[in-house]
């Protein structure tokens, strides 16, 4: 009889302590940990009542056992019997319910809604995907407590039971609320996540759903996340200073910087490397090459001052041919005979012989730097060519090590001989127009020369059958 009662009564007790464990389980947002320190409270709350329950018991007198043992008895009997309604009423309850749904199938199927709704499904899961990558949703972030979008569409569309009036009406709303903000160019104050990481509320300028600027700065949309975030290195100049305008502008019609691709171009633009990224991918042949570049640019514009300002004393010489003055060519070449009468000689040929001398001095001062100049345009190509074999080393070596043909592995050795050959190309093709234009300037320096020598000899001449 005590086993019995005492069986009665850990059933009651279980199920007096179970409701409120449950209770408190479902409640509870705490780890596993405060799950399972939960559950020993409740059942070190059971063993006590049990425990005192047994020791009422075994203090009672024989009659008393006897009258709480009835009255478990009865308890557990009133308990069984209203289990067993509980179960008929969920029984029946399920019943119920699966012919009302069978019913409410077949009225859908007659009236055709089962393909509409089907389709409005469909619609919502295509949405769903567009809505996710549109950094629109920037705009249109969800309340606190409210489903967002792209979460309520996806929900639609995973629905077996039959959507109702609201849902539809809330698919149609959002699908109009894309299209409308597509036309738009909006204002609006959202979170933007530095380059650091930290996020900050900014004002933000949306062109429908291709091009997003704040402060200044052009940002990039994160569907994983659904924030925006600055691009890690901004655009050129000229699109900056569009957007600069752009900012700045309140009314009317403004150029803007608009990537029709939504942001594919512009992830793709800022990822082309700088010269300067490009110049040390040459490595040690580009730096080679640049450094026989600057020599010859150096050089270049050295020479062309100085003939120049050779050409300007010419000139001012050519005016006063009667004075000659040493500080220029035309003058050292005129004062090597007219300084000095007694140096004119009686014989033509002798004469002669000293007026390309003279003129033969003063060539090298006005050719000079012409020769390293055209070795600088014969070693850029050459010098291109190490740097495209290297190149074409590197990538072979990296092909044999790896065993595959992986563009990506590839790219390194292709770029370094590519830049190396554009490197050479860069300074040969500018150095040989450079050195075109100091040979012509040095011919016509030399020409002007040999026709005042050849007109100097032509009056020596004159002079002496005058004579």
């Amino acid at each position: 009889m005590r086993k019995i009662f005492y069986t009665v009564a850990g059933i009651l007790l279980a199920s007096q302590f179970a409701m409120p464990a449950s209770a408190q389980t479902g409640a509870s947002s705490g780890s596993l940990d405060q799950l399972l320190d939960q559950v020993k409270s409740v059942r070190q709350s059971t063993e006590e009542a049990f425990e005192q329950r047994r020791s009422e018991f075994n203090a009672a007198s024989a009659a008393e056992q006897a009258a709480m043992m009835k009255e478990a008895e009865a308890r557990r009997d009133e308990l069984g019997a209203a289990s067993a309604k509980l179960t008929d009423t969920y029984s029946a309850n399920e019943v119920e319910m699966s012919k009302l749904n069978k019913d409410l199938q077949d009225k859908a199927n007659k009236l055709g809604l089962s393909g509409v709704f089907g389709s409005a499904k469909q619609v919502a899961s295509d949405v769903s995907s567009i809505l996710e990558q549109s950094l629109i949703g920037s705009q249109f972030t969800p309340a606190e407590g409210e489903v967002g979008r792209v979460q309520f569409l996806r929900g639609f569309a995973a629905k077996r039971t039959l959507p109702t009036t609201a849902d539809l009406e809330r698919v149609w709303f959002e699908i109009q609320r894309e299209m409308t903000a597509q036309g738009e160019v909006a204002r609006y104050q959202t979170e933007v996540v530095g380059l650091d990481g930290v996020a900050g509320d900014a004002e933000v300028i949306r062109i429908g759903p291709f091009t997003a600027t704040s402060d200044g700065k052009f940002l990039s949309y994160q569907p994983t996340l659904g924030t925006l975030t600055y691009l890690p290195r901004q655009l050129p100049d000229e699109f900056m200073s569009i957007l600069k305008k752009f900012e700045g502008a309140t009314s009317g019609y403004a150029q803007a910087v608009v990537d029709q691709t939504r942001g594919v171009l512009t992830s793709l633009y800022i990822e082309r490397p700088t010269w300067m990224e490009r110049i040390e991918l040459g490595e040690a042949v580009g730096y080679v090459i640049l450094a026989v570049g600057f020599a010859g640019v150096v050089v270049f514009l050295f020479q062309l001052v100085r003939l120049i300002l050779i050409r300007i004393a010419v000139a001012r010489q050519f005016k006063n041919l009667d004075r000659p003055v040493a500080d220029n060519p035309l003058g050292r070449v005129l004062l090597a005979f007219r300084g000095d009468p007694s140096r004119i000689e009686e014989d033509t040929d002798v004469a002669e012989l000293r007026i390309s001398e003279a003129v033969s001095r003063e060539v090298p001062r006005l050719e000079a730097f012409q020769a390293f100049l055209r070795l600088a345009v014969a070693s850029g190509p050459l010098l291109g060519l190490i740097g495209t074999v290297v190149g074409m080393i590197i990538t072979f070596q990296s092909i044999t090590e790896t065993g595959s043909s992986d563009p990506t592995l590839m790219a390194t050795g292709i770029g370094q001989a590519m830049i190396a050959t554009v490197l050479g190309l860069g300074i040969a093709i500018p150095l040989l127009f450079a050195n075109a234009l100091l040979n012509s300037l040095s011919r016509g320096l030399i020409q002007i020369l040999d026709e005042q020598s050849a007109g100097m000899l032509a009056e020596s001449i004159e002079r002496r059958r005058n004579a």
